[in-house]
């Protein structure tokens, strides 16, 4: 009956094909046969979901366990949303339509903050009640992960528990405890409480926070057992991990539709803004024979003509030239190109120049972020004015003339000079792509500048800092402007408004779970997307429940205040951030990890190698 229903509403929408299924690839199991069903959930539209690559690593995992499924669920589009409530049909899954709240486990990524109101809609389509305390036994598990999870307490309510950090592993243990409390009908409280006992689960409802008057947090308290910290999971062993040999191709375009393969997890470099490179440390690398190998089988079962190379910074892979050649080796006959994104301005040799050559050519990307040498030393970019000048030269010599630079706005101890220098830098390339002899001939250079807005991310050396307020993002935006003075670069700027809700929810605490569920009423779902984005009804949601953003976003951090993510554990030690702030201050930069073990605290995880970083 309900693929009957379905049969007359998809002619009525944009893209049938994001709600389908059937895709080859797709794994479509028999419910009745299995103990265990997983909803896998990505709180964005089909053409971005498909585009992740921790959804199709967890996806084939869980259809590989011949006791579970997994079943795939994105956010529908507006068309979709009114025709589904219009005719009183709950959201579904992909692969056999089954409604979500039919599922054991409902599983969200956390991918991105802007991302939360979207889950609520979620719920809403499926009926399922929004707050934890409020859903029954008979309604599903909700669990989140993703890189949010290191500080999830403004979607706390919302969900049964979170898995903090690298989720091959812990996945099937969740599974397996589910499973085994379904067979003996235990009650959902007492199933929380056994999965807490597992690493790197938390469960919201077995911590209470309390606060002080000022609205700070004053403590962090564990119950019923539950661990005092939480630390995340990883894996340390890549060669060994689950990696998927086949991928769902779908049937339309989406963001990124091509093979990907990880070749390493973490970051060497310590850039002080960027949260990605301290919750994923330490760094470990896929051997060369490896990837190679899951490469090749990849690309044979997906048929795709792309194979992307995927991670925090692909020049920092210590034997990146031997990879390439051995990919080239095979992909050139068989018209695979492989990409290699994530490139580090000091990591564009000589040799890899030549190695890329041979690849598919496309537009360059490097992120010096600062203008200034003196604002790069603060954030711990370790790249100098020679080092940019050169790799623009060797990129324009290669054959490049397409070059886009990333850069933000309001970072600490900026002033207007640093904002200048954006300008110059960019002009700068410019020139070089003219003063080069070796320049593409009948080509013109195009430089595009993307520029960000600062957010104070958790686990950083920065996440004591306070955001520039809405009103200096956008002087600064119009003084960058009015440096540049040349029509060879182009400016991109990031919508101030959404910054400023991004750095709200990424160091909030649990009462933002109110102000998520009022602005959610109002109106607010695909908030990452700028046409969708209404910054005031967000304003009116704080006032509603008495709360502000300012106090969040705006505010400057005591080095020995509590925070809400105190209590979860990625690995990286707080002296250690404090060391490296207060570094900052001073302009005075760490080396990468590579260079100098740090001590960042990352090596002392569960099952931690001494040499790891180094």
């Amino acid at each position: 009956m309900f693929n009957k229903e379905l049969e007359k509403i998809l002619p009525l929408i944009e893209k049938p094909a994001r709600y389908i299924g059937n895709e080859p690839g797709s794994i479509i199991k028999d419910k009745t046969r299995v103990d265990v069903s997983f909803a896998f959930c990505f709180p964005d539209i089909y053409e971005i979901g498909m585009s992740h690559l921790g959804m199709k690593i967890l996806y084939s995992l869980i259809n590989s366990q011949e006791y579970a499924l997994c079943e795939r669920v994105f956010a529908p589009a507006a068309d979709m949303e009114n025709i589904l409530r219009k005719n009183n049909i709950p959201l579904f899954s992909l692969e056999s339509k089954t409604p979500l709240s039919k599922f054991d486990i409902i599983g969200f990524t956390l991918q991105y903050e802007l991302s939360y109101t979207n889950i609520l809609n979620m719920l809403n389509l499926s009926h399922i009640p929004f707050r934890s305390a409020e859903r029954k036994d008979t309604f599903p598990l909700i669990i989140g992960g993703g890189p949010c999870c290191c500080n999830p307490e403004p979607v706390a309510e919302f969900f049964d528990l979170f898995v903090l950090g690298e989720g091959e592993e812990v996945t099937l243990e969740i599974l397996e405890k589910v499973r085994s409390h379904k067979k003996k009908g235990t009650k959902k409280k007492a199933l929380l409480k056994e999965l807490s006992k597992i690493p790197g689960v938390y469960v919201p409802s077995l911590y209470d926070i309390l606060y002080n008057e000022n609205g700070t947090v004053k403590k962090i308290k564990a119950k019923s057992g539950a661990p005092e910290k939480i630390t995340k999971r990883i894996i340390w062993d890549l060669d060994k991990v689950y990696f998927p040999e086949n991928f769902v191709v779908p049937f339309i375009e989406t963001v990124h539709d091509r093979a990907v393969h990880e070749i390493f997890r973490g970051c060497i470099r310590g850039c002080r803004f960027c949260q990605a490179g301290f919750i994923y440390r330490p760094i470990r690398e896929k051997s060369v024979e490896t990837i190679e190998k899951q490469s090749k089988t990849l690309c044979a079962n997906t048929g795709y003509d792309e194979l992307s190379l995927s991670s925090l910074s692909s020049s920092d892979y210590t034997k990146i030239t031997e990879l390439l050649e051995r990919l080239l080796g095979w992909t050139a006959n068989a018209k695979i190109n492989v990409a290699l994104p994530s490139l580090r301005i000091d990591g564009f040799s000589d040799e890899l120049k030549e190695k890329l050559a041979l690849i598919r050519r496309a537009g360059l990307t490097f992120a010096p972020e600062a203008g200034t040498q003196r604002l790069r030393d603060v954030i711990n970019k370790n790249i100098t004015e020679d080092e940019i000048h050169r790799t623009a030269r060797n990129a324009f010599a290669g054959g490049w003339s397409t070059v886009k630079l990333y850069f933000m706005l309001g970072l600490p101890t900026e002033t207007d000079e640093d904002i200048k220098g954006i300008a110059k830098l960019s002009q700068d390339i410019v020139n070089e792509f003219y003063k080069n002899p070796d320049k593409p001939k009948g080509k013109s250079v195009k430089v595009t500048i993307s520029v960000s807005s600062f957010v104070p991310k958790p686990f950083t050396p920065f996440q004591w800092e306070a955001q520039d307020t809405e009103q200096s993002f956008l002087r600064k935006q119009e003084l960058l402007r009015e440096c540049i003075r040349t029509k060879k670069v182009s400016v991109n700027v990031h919508n101030t408004g959404m910054s400023l809700m991004e750095a709200v929810l990424a160091r909030g605490d649990r009462r933002l779970s109110s102000v998520l569920e009022e602005a959610y009423k109002a109106g607010c779902i695909f908030d990452s997307w700028d046409d969708h984005f209404n910054l005031q009804k967000w304003f009116n949601a704080f006032v509603k429940v008495g709360l502000t953003p300012e106090f969040y976003a705006n505010r400057k951090r005591n080095l020995n205040e509590t925070f809400p993510w105190d209590h979860l554990d990625f690995g990286i030690d707080k002296d250690f951030l404090i060391r490296e702030y207060k570094a900052s201050q001073k302009g005075r930069t760490t080396p990468n990890c590579r260079t100098k073990c740090s001590r960042c605290g990352a090596n002392n995880l569960p099952g931690g190698q001494s040499d790891a970083c180094c």
